[in-house]
């Protein structure tokens, strides 16, 4: 009787395969990057350039994207980054750090 060997390795090396962790998230992002709370005081304002610097300055972000009306942003999550949406009249409806 002649038995096959390769499946059997085959499920030894698959036992074998281990996966590890990226880096443990912290549960807050540390001092110094974006405020939220500071973003908020700009909304109502006119959605400008010189504007963006500003809100750049005072909330601590280092990359802003700027939301037009009834577009799609990604959800995804990053500390350094000051989203702001604006309306059809280039005012500032929302912003926050994400």
């Amino acid at each position: 009787m002649r038995t096959s060997l390769a499946p059997i390795a085959i499920l030894a090396l698959a036992a074998c395969a281990t996966t590890t962790p990226d880096v443990d998230r912290p549960t807050r992002a540390p001092a110094g990057e974006c405020s939220s709370d500071v973003a908020n005081s700009f909304i109502g304002k006119k959605a400008t350039p010189e504007l963006g610097e500003e809100m750049l300055a005072a909330t601590g972000a280092k990359t802003l994207r700027w939301v037009p009306p009834r577009s799609a942003v990604t959800m995804d999550f990053r500390p350094d980054r000051l989203t702001v949406s604006y309306d059809d009249d280039y005012v500032i409806t929302q912003a926050s750090c994400t």
